[in-house]
């Protein structure tokens, strides 16, 4: 392989100024970050603590092989609405007993660990990763069941969950749940439909109705552990498979479930058993970036950084050049690159990367996706060109490639160049952005422009004079609201990725996700639909 050099001066003025930006975005994750981890705040961490009982994380660290990785997913879920952030839930891929699994794990200090709309779509993500690498899924379950103020919107859209369970344990996935405390209504079926339960001696209630709404429906007179105690659970309804004594205890059976599961990867382990770490400095990818997202960056200068002995081979690489295509190896893992150089793209990238998707099909190789892209190339010679047709040809090949996805927006992922580099709409397996990085239907600018020029052209049209102080108030205005609507946080507290990362640790994140993927069998499509030529 061809090993990638390097040109980035650390001590050159706009290395440092990408640094110093590049941190304070950091620094508005960290915040973020530290408010999901307060869960509910000091006042209810201290009482939950009190009471005997640990927090979710607390949890998750005993159920988890010592001193392995936790790639916590979503972490920072409804950033930017009424909802706390996190989301009342954690989740995330930890290695079980030697294990990668899934873990889903109730926040109860966050109103009593209620699901809301956004702790409902983190969970669906959460399924939804599970089905697609075949990963064991672990619920650490404590929760009040719906958040009633707006049970409006995930009543009907709950169900779901639900149902993700039911098909994980079809496709012959194994679904474990560790009932901490109250599994109320819709909750109660999380243990419901696991493959394995397990409930805690004079903590776990897992009923339908509390004894509250039973006496209001029929009438009867009845207390918690008559009606859905842990004891009741284990010796009458069958419900429980096993009866712990504690929160340490039951952790120690459900890490005996995943033991006793024969789980065995279905894909290919890694080519290089002990892989090289890249050549040139990580820390470094903190200078990469410009603040200004027009200002171009070269993604082999990431690559350096995150390959595995800097090593690329790169497609085509004459052809096509703001798209750099070719292969490498990730923590021994085989994988294609698709990087964007110049932002911009042209008929010969979308040729070129359809050509090289196919390759990666073929090869049975998983695709990885560094976007930074303002989307395919406008005007009169590249529509006569065919610019659209070239596009279509790269998203059709993107969207019938059936080997993994792993994307990564580096910078910017604008218009319908998001859609070729397989943003979210492309289902990649995991999607992960840097904190600098937007996402939008165009820039700030070019949308409040395209706005200002739509408003020009209908006030000639009435024969009215154009108002040009009101005008400069709307660009300003819609400007700023597109600048924070389409920031790496507040897309992240949407979902629209799997999390915000530290450029710095892109390559563990990728490497993890990838281990996680061989979980499964990789294989390449047969076929891909018509290409307009």
């Amino acid at each position: 392989m061809s090993t990638l050099d390097s040109a980035l001066d650390p001590a050159a003025p706009a290395f440092r100024a990408n640094r110093e930006a590049l941190l304070a975005r950091l620094a508005e994750l960290d915040a973020a970050l530290d408010q999901a981890r307060a869960g509910g705040g000091a006042k209810y961490v201290a009482r939950h603590h009190q009471r005997g009982k640990l927090l979710p994380r607390e949890r998750i660290e005993l159920l988890l092989d010592p001193d392995s990785p936790f790639l916590e997913l979503s972490p920072v879920a409804a950033y930017g609405t009424d909802f706390p952030v996190g989301a009342s839930v954690v989740t995330g891929i930890g290695v079980v007993e030697g294990v990668e699994c899934l873990v889903v794990a109730n926040d109860p200090t966050v109103r009593g660990g209620a699901v809301n709309p956004w702790s409902l779509a983190k969970t669906r993500r959460a399924g939804e990763i599970a089905l697609a690498n075949r990963l064991p899924m672990v619920n650490l379950v404590e929760s009040a069941g719906a958040d009633l103020p707006t049970q409006a919107e995930i009543f009907i859209p709950g169900g779901r969950v639900f149902r993700d369970l039911t098909r994980l344990s079809a496709e012959g996935i194994p679904t474990v749940s560790v009932v901490f405390g109250n599994a109320t209504a819709g909750g109660a079926y999380v243990p419901g439909m696991s493959d394995h339960v397990i409930m805690i001696r004079d903590r776990s209630q897992v009923y339908l109705a509390g004894p509250p709404l039973v006496k209001m429906a029929t009438g009867e007179v009845t207390d918690d552990e008559s009606l859905g105690g842990a004891a009741m659970h284990a010796t009458r309804s069958g419900l429980a498979d096993f009866l712990a004594e504690d929160e340490r205890d039951g952790i120690r059976l459900a890490r005996q479930c995943v033991r006793r599961l024969n789980r065995r990867k279905l894909g290919p382990p890694p080519r290089t058993a002990f892989p090289a770490p890249p050549k040139h400095d990580p820390e470094e990818l903190l200078g990469v970036v410009s603040a200004d997202l027009k200002v171009p960056f070269d993604p082999r200068e990431v690559l350096a950084r995150v390959l595995d002995g800097s090593e690329f081979d790169e497609f085509k690489p004459a052809y096509g050049t703001a798209l750099v295509t070719g292969w490498g190896e990730l923590h021994g893992y085989p994988v294609g690159v698709l990087a964007n150089a110049r932002g911009v793209l042209f008929s010969e990238e979308a040729q070129k990367a359809a050509q090289f998707i196919q390759l990666a099909n073929a090869a049975d190789t998983p695709l990885v996706f560094l976007q930074n892209t303002t989307g395919y190339m406008v005007g009169t010679e590249y529509e006569q060109r065919g610019i659209i047709k070239h596009g279509a040809l790269m998203i059709n090949a993107v969207s019938n490639s059936k080997v993994p996805h792993l994307t990564v927006n580096l910078g910017a992922s604008y218009g319908a160049g998001n859609y070729g580099m397989c943003g979210r709409a492309y289902e990649p397996r995991f999607l992960f952005t840097w904190p600098n990085a937007k996402s939008a239907v165009m820039g700030p600018a070019q949308l409040a422009g395209v706005l200002s020029i739509v408003a020009r052209q209908a006030a000639a049209a009435r024969g009215q004079e154009f108002d040009e102080d009101s005008d400069a108030a709307m660009r300003m205005m819609v400007e700023q609201q597109i600048e924070s609507q389409s920031g790496a946080l507040f897309l992240s507290g949407r979902l629209y990725d799997d999390g915000v990362i530290d450029p710095r640790d892109t390559r563990t994140v990728l490497g993890l996700c990838l281990s996680a993927i061989h979980s499964g069998p990789v294989k390449g499509a047969d076929g891909f639909g018509v290409f307009r030529m």
